[in-house]
């Protein structure tokens, strides 16, 4: 039980990240899968809407929960913010570039696709999150 409790302390925020992000892929694809299937809106316009929701999501549960950023202040909360969705944009604008090309020009599988693509994804956003957005 002690080596449980000393592995859970040890990667404590890789794990609750992968959990809330695995919520945030739930939100994303939520939204993702019937703007591409039933609306019939390209991958990459798909995947814009359903990155709005996602990077909304992703903020309101990382913050707190995996980076244990407490403070809710304008003085904290909009430098944080503008960092997350500036690390957010740039895995955005990758995941699109791999949209784009592999579904949208090559005629690819776009629930495939965005499967492949949301693994790198989640990432590179750990580590934007981590180093860049909500350094102790």
């Amino acid at each position: 039980m002690d080596k449980i409790k000393a592995f859970l302390r040890k990667h404590g925020d890789i794990l609750t990240y992968l959990f809330f992000g695995g919520l945030t892929t739930v939100v994303n694809y939520l939204i993702y899968l019937p703007c591409y299937n039933a609306l019939r809106l390209n991958a990459s316009v798909s995947n814009a809407v359903a990155w709005v929701g996602a990077v909304i999501f992703a903020f309101l549960t990382n913050k707190p929960f995996v980076f244990k950023s407490h403070d809710w202040s304008a003085k904290t909360l909009w430098p944080e913010l503008a960092k997350f969705v500036s690390c957010r944009l740039g895995s955005f604008a990758l995941e699109e570039l791999i949209l784009l090309a592999t579904v949208d020009l090559l005629g690819w599988n776009g629930n495939w696709m965005k499967l492949a693509t949301s693994v790198l994804v989640v990432v590179v956003n750990y580590v934007a999150s981590k180093f860049l957005v909500f350094r102790k």
